[in-house]
């Protein structure tokens, strides 16, 4: 074996107990929030930017807390950080509430304005529980980062690193027990993706009933936003 494979454990950040960078969270949650304010008047359940205001006001002492790097969590940021998901989820949702209102009962007529709408929900659908997984599971990235494997709360979801121990050594050498291997906000992402796009679990298995309840949201609120809405527009366009 390799130094560089040997000296796995020592280099992993996890071991140097430095936590997730804050940046990438940030940045999605922005991105979740400029898609809200972009979606047209009807879809908003409140004027524009009283729901975005909010979220920011939230977003505000998470990153106060931990401004560079997650490593630090008390009840009141758990708390927080919960909530502005949550929010943004609902906030979420209702918009596709009322898109999918709009086609049915409303009649609307602007093909390219609905596709570009659904194309924002359902964006924002990945980033939103892409959030929400990286929150919930094994208790969030700070206790992901900062808690010895046996004091972590289970798992809500089994990657494929979490069993590829007894592989071929170039594979085993990135499995979670050889290296202390942890999920971060992109793998979470990932998994968000793939099941607004299968509909289904892909590489990486839900284990709770949580974990699978939300899975069961996105999945729908997907199927809902690809048949319905997208094909609605499309064949508007036609």
């Amino acid at each position: 074996m390799t130094r560089t494979r040997a000296d796995a454990r020592i280099r992993h950040p996890r071991h140097e107990r430095r936590g997730e960078p804050r940046l990438p969270a940030v940045i999605a949650t922005l991105a979740a929030v400029v898609l809200y304010l972009a979606l047209p008047q009807r879809l908003l359940i409140a004027p524009r930017y009283v729901l975005p205001a909010l979220e920011f006001l939230l977003l505000v002492p998470l990153v106060a807390i931990n401004p560079k790097r997650l490593t630090r969590q008390t009840r009141t940021f758990r708390a927080l950080s919960l909530t502005l998901v949550g929010v943004i989820a609902m906030s979420n949702l209702v918009a596709l509430g009322l898109l999918i209102h709009e086609l049915v009962y409303a009649g609307v007529k602007d093909g390219r304005g609905l596709l570009v709408a659904a194309l924002q929900v359902w964006l924002t659908n990945v980033i939103v529980f892409g959030l929400a997984y990286w929150e919930l599971d094994r208790g969030g990235p700070v206790s992901r980062t900062q808690l010895p494997r046996d004091e972590l709360p289970l798992a809500d979801f089994r990657f494929s690193q979490d069993e590829n121990d007894d592989a071929v050594e170039e594979v085993a050498d990135g499995a979670s027990r050889s290296s202390d291997w942890v999920p971060t906000l992109m793998d979470y992402l990932y998994v968000s993706v793939t099941n607004s796009t299968a509909f289904s679990p892909t590489d990486t298995m839900p284990l709770s009933t949580r974990a699978k309840f939300l899975m069961s949201i996105e999945s729908v609120s997907a199927l809902l936003t690809s048949l319905l809405v997208i094909a609605r527009a499309v064949s508007i366009l036609h």
